[in-house]
This record gives C-alpha cells, structure tokens and sequence, in this order.
C-alpha cells in the first residue's frame, strides 16, 4: 500500500465508516488503500479523545496565546512606567 498524509476530515470519514459496520474492517482498510493497524490506531484515538468535543471550560489554544501576548504586554508596560518614574 502506498504511503500518504490523511487530513484529520478524511480520518473521521474513515473510522465513521467502520464504527457504522456496513462492510468488514478488512473491506474499509482496502477501499481506502490504509492498514487495518492504521484504522486501529485512528479509532482508539478518536473513542480516547472524543470526549473532548464537548467539554466547553477547555480554553483554545488562540486563548492560550492572547493571554500569553497579553502578560508580555502587561510587564512591558510595568517596565516603561518604572523608567518614567524614575526620569521624572
């Protein structure tokens, strides 16, 4: 089977293909030209981590970042407003 990168919609097509059980794992893994191995692998991390779809007090990573920015901004400020102080 050749090798190749699977976006993450391809991935859940994929193994909601084969949690509906209208063909045999083995059938799914050759239509898409994947390793049962593979299909395993995919499914176990999506039953894992599924969950995590509807948990709403995660924060995104671009919260992560924004508060990260604005700590940076906060101690520069702090920073700037010593040195005002002590030029006066």
């Amino acid at each position: 089977m050749k090798r190749r990168k699977w976006n993450h919609d391809e991935k859940f097509k994929i193994i909601l293909e084969g949690l509906q059980s209208q063909i045999s794992i083995a059938e799914l893994c050759n239509k898409h030209e994947i390793q049962q191995s593979q299909y395993y692998n995919w499914r176990d991390k999506f039953l894992r981590d599924g969950a995590c779809v509807f948990q709403n007090n995660d924060v995104t990573k671009r919260e992560e970042q924004l508060k990260t920015k604005m700590g940076k901004m906060e101690q520069m400020i702090g920073k700037l407003t010593l040195e005002l102080k002590k030029n006066d």
